[in-house]
């Protein structure tokens, strides 16, 4: 057993770290041993309370903090893609992705577009296409579903811009074969910011590479779920402790699937 932080830790004289730091703390392993295929690694990145909501009042900014938004602006830097699910969307009034100055150099190096793209998972395509999400993404935003989707949504969705990837064969995506599609779009670098279904969902499917959880010292109690809400795992996945930061009384944990790579979706 170790001690990582104790109160009488004086917070004021530690430094803030700088994006920079941030960015080579959370840099995406070699592509390779992701467990989705096609070279993909799949992150997840989620908020709780210390009671383990995972939202107040449907939203998850009055759980977040700066040096949260700052983690949550480098995560999405780092990647290829933002997968959400699409009652997040429409919760949280998704916008597409800025482009950061500060990581231009960064992306231009690794053959990235100037911004994440912002891929939403949903089936019945059921959407405000009139949204900036949609109207005014940098790159043009995702849609993933399955081929059974409704073709005439399909088709609204196409002439609205967005790019649709089918992710299975019946009416909704795959979650076992949503990676492997984003990465057959050179999408490889893959961030999901949820919401707890979806992010349940790539857990039951043996294909979420690694968990970033911001929990926040605040208790909300109410009926808020928590990071994820899917069917029971057959047997506890487990996971490692790549890392841990505090600021603020906020702790940034980073685990690893114990068995990435060795579980390939087929």
């Amino acid at each position: 057993m170790r001690r990582l932080f104790h109160p009488s830790t004086d917070r004021r004289t530690a430094p803030q770290w700088s994006v920079e730091e941030i960015a080579e703390e959370y840099a995406y392993p070699p592509l390779g041993e992701g467990s989705g295929g096609a070279g993909s690694w799949l992150r997840g990145n989620m908020v709780a309370s210390l009671d383990g909501a995972v939202h107040h009042q449907g939203r998850s900014q009055p759980l977040s903090c700066k040096a949260d938004m700052r983690i949550f602006g480098v995560l999405r830097a780092l990647a290829d893609v933002v997968v959400v699910g699409a009652q997040t969307v429409r919760q949280e009034g998704y916008r597409p992705a800025k482009p950061r100055s500060g990581f231009a150099g960064r992306r231009a190096a690794l053959g990235q577009a100037p911004v994440p793209a912002i891929a939403v998972v949903s089936a019945g395509l059921e959407l405000d296409f009139t949204q900036p999400l949609f109207t005014e993404p940098v790159v043009p935003t995702l849609l993933v579903t399955g081929r059974g989707a409704p073709e005439g949504r399909v088709a609204r969705a196409r002439r609205a811009g967005a790019e649709v990837v089918f992710a299975g064969e019946g009416a909704a995506a795959d979650p076992a074969r949503v990676p492997a599609a984003l990465a057959a779009h050179g999408l490889r670098r893959q961030l999901t910011e949820g919401g707890p279904k979806l992010l349940g969902e790539f857990a039951g499917a043996g294909v979420l590479d690694e968990l970033c959880l911001s929990i926040a010292p605040r208790i909300v109690a109410g009926p808020a779920p928590r990071i994820m809400n899917g069917p029971l795992l057959p047997d506890p996945d487990e996971f490692t402790l790549e890392g841990v930061l505090e600021e603020g009384g906020f702790l940034f944990a980073r685990y690893r699937r114990a068995r990435a790579g060795t579980d390939r979706a087929e």
